[in-house]
């Protein structure tokens, strides 16, 4: 496998990362970089850290310039992959700043990252609890649905200049499209990432509104915040990509049960991704309060499965 890191990606330029990935050969990773300066968003870290275990550690990483090389020692990214970085940094508190790769393998390990997640960000309770929300409902995703034995994989930015947090979350288990075929069908992987965010599918079951265990409402709840607070969100596995693009200001309120009624982008021609990857962008200062966000979400859920099942069950009329 081949993978470049560009001078910069972020959610909203990602694309072309994603393109330039080259998923043949998994025996081995080659991790090539910009000449110059890189600027990546935390999804493209836990992909890479992903992408090392997978290969159980034959991985080549060459880093052509010496900053970004501090910048990924700090963020851990050499750690992970269980290469030495012949560098030594001085290691500042990361706490309000960022929080660099790490592995989570089970529910206790995800509980205890949560835990130690909040207070490093030095955020008030109102801007901790959506973020603490997000990275708990998506790990738990990975841990109960990947099947992968390497966990997930999370790291977090915060910027300071716009006020925003990045999050990204990663695994490379078996893909949503084999998760959602337990119990749906899907022709494809785009129609795949589509019931995934939908509310109330899941790959448990194909009963409408899902199991008392899994509702079928992780993915749709994460990707509402982000669209009723105007964020970016992308979801990536198989050969489909799915990004939620910023809302327009006087639409954020209209949260949409099918995830292609909102203002994205969506295609199928991606390079081969084995698992999921996802990122997520928040802007602490724009969101409403959490527990009525997530009220006006679970009502859109409960009337987005409660049109459905009408619909499935509706006995037809003779004339």
């Amino acid at each position: 496998m081949k993978i470049h890191l560009p001078n910069s990606a972020f959610l909203g330029n990602i694309d072309s990362f994603f393109r330039g990935f080259d998923p043949n050969d998994s025996t081995i990773l080659h991790v090539t970089s910009n000449k110059k300066w890189i600027s990546v968003h935390p999804l493209v870290l836990t992909m890479i850290a992903a992408l090392g275990q997978s290969t159980h550690g034959h991985v080549g990483f060459e880093v052509l310039q010496a900053k970004s090389k501090h910048y990924f020692e700090r963020m851990g990214l050499f750690k992970a992959l269980g290469l030495r970085s012949g560098i030594s940094i001085t290691e500042h508190d990361p706490s309000g700043r960022f929080i660099p790769i790490t592995q989570i393998l089970n529910s206790s390990s995800l509980s205890e990252f949560i835990t130690d997640m909040v207070p490093l960000l030095h955020l008030e309770p109102s801007n901790a609890e959506p973020i603490r929300y997000i990275v708990s409902e998506l790990v738990r995703n990975v841990l109960e649905h990947s099947e992968s034995p390497n966990g997930a994989f999370v790291a977090a930015q915060y910027y300071h200049k716009s006020n925003t947090i990045r999050i990204g979350i990663c695994d490379s288990g078996v893909g949503i499209t084999k998760t959602i075929r337990k119990s749906h069908k899907a022709i494809d992987d785009l129609q795949a990432l589509r019931l995934a965010l939908t509310p109330g599918i899941t790959g448990t079951t194909p009963r409408e509104g899902g199991t008392e265990q899994n509702a079928g409402a992780g993915l749709f709840f994460v990707k509402s915040i982000a669209a009723v607070n105007g964020d970016f969100f992308g979801i990536y596995s198989g050969k489909a990509f799915y990004k939620l693009l910023r809302q327009d200001r006087d639409k954020k309120e209209l949260l949409n049960a099918d995830p292609f009624s909102d203002r994205h982008s969506a295609e199928n021609n991606y390079p081969y991704w084995q698992g999921v990857a996802i990122g997520i962008d928040m802007k602490l200062d724009e969101h409403e309060k959490f527990t009525s966000l997530l009220e006006h979400v679970r009502t859109v859920y409960t009337r987005a499965v409660r049109e459905r099942k009408k619909g499935r069950y509706k006995k037809p009329i003779f004339i």
